[in-house]
């Protein structure tokens, strides 16, 4: 009795258990792609950051870029450091300074003041541009000029102003004209017998146009000319030797300057004759269209 109960119960266990699952074949296999393709983008990224981190030492073009960039500094540095250098050794010195053309109104303590202050370095590093501009800046020097003489000499050219008329000084220096038209400083004031001019800045140029057509036509009459005056108007004053002025007013198109200072030339030695004894001419305005006006001197 017992063991057909165990039979049974045997029996029954063995009908109601299920049987084990077989394996899925078709989702193993997606499962094997999905863990693939996860594994091929990790492996991707992986490459790429190698293949970035490689990319230069395997780009012949960027290297050597980059060597050559670093070559051209490092030169730039060391050709720097020598120039540096080369100047703080004694090595090929300036021991003579020649002045090749002196100018009587500049004196050699002038000279040596600027040559020290200008003349830094030695012989190969000296800054001839910049010394030249500074010895051009002496009074009574238009240009200048220093060259290099083998072994260790400097020669320097000066080119002096040639004054032909004064101007008015600039803040108690004197200022003179050259026979270019160009205004220049004297340094201190001079007794020079210059004619003297005054006018607007930068109408010295056309100043001294002037003053060779008013003087030739002036010395006919056996005067000379020892001023002119130009004012903001453009009206032109001039003095005469024996201090007579002369009213010559703006430049016109009907009657022109040289026919004013013509009918002073042609006509004032007579009118001056025959003026009373004792009677002199202080201004003559040649300011009229056909004639001209004396204004008497105090006696």
């Amino acid at each position: 009795m017992g063991h057909a109960v165990i039979k049974r119960f045997f029996g029954l266990s063995a009908s109601k258990a299920k049987a084990p699952a077989k394996p899925d074949k078709a989702g193993a296999r997606a499962d094997k792609q999905r863990g693939n393709r996860l594994n091929g983008r990790q492996g991707n990224s992986l490459n790429g950051q190698a293949h970035v981190g490689n990319y230069f030492w395997h780009s012949p073009w960027l290297m050597n870029t980059l060597a050559n960039s670093l070559f051209f500094v490092s030169a730039l540095l060391l050709l720097w450091t020598l120039l540096l250098v080369m100047q703080r050794l004694p090595v090929v010195p300036i021991n003579t300074l020649v002045v090749a053309t002196p100018i009587a109104q500049v004196s050699s303590a002038q000279i040596e003041q600027v040559a020290r202050r200008k003349l830094v370095g030695n012989f190969l590093t000296v800054n001839l541009d910049e010394a030249q501009r500074a010895f051009e800046q002496l009074p009574w020097v238009r240009r200048a000029s220093l060259r290099r003489q083998w072994p260790d000499r400097l020669v320097l050219t000066f080119e002096a102003q040639r004054a032909v008329a004064q101007w008015s000084s600039l803040e108690g220096e004197m200022r003179l004209v050259n026979d270019l038209g160009e205004v220049f400083l004297a340094g201190a004031p001079m007794h020079l017998a210059l004619p003297v001019f005054s006018g607007p800045e930068g109408s010295a140029a056309e100043m001294l146009g002037k003053y060779g057509e008013f003087a030739a036509q002036l010395a006919g009459v056996g005067h000379d000319l020892v001023a002119v005056k130009l004012s903001p108007r453009e009206a032109w004053q001039l003095t005469l030797d024996d201090g007579v002025v002369l009213e010559l007013g703006r430049e016109q198109a009907k009657v022109t300057l040289a026919e004013r200072l013509g009918r002073f030339t042609a006509y004032y030695p007579r009118v001056k004759n025959e003026l009373h004894a004792g009677r002199t001419v202080a201004v003559v305005d040649m300011r009229y269209p056909n004639g001209f006006a004396l204004k008497a001197g105090k006696s």
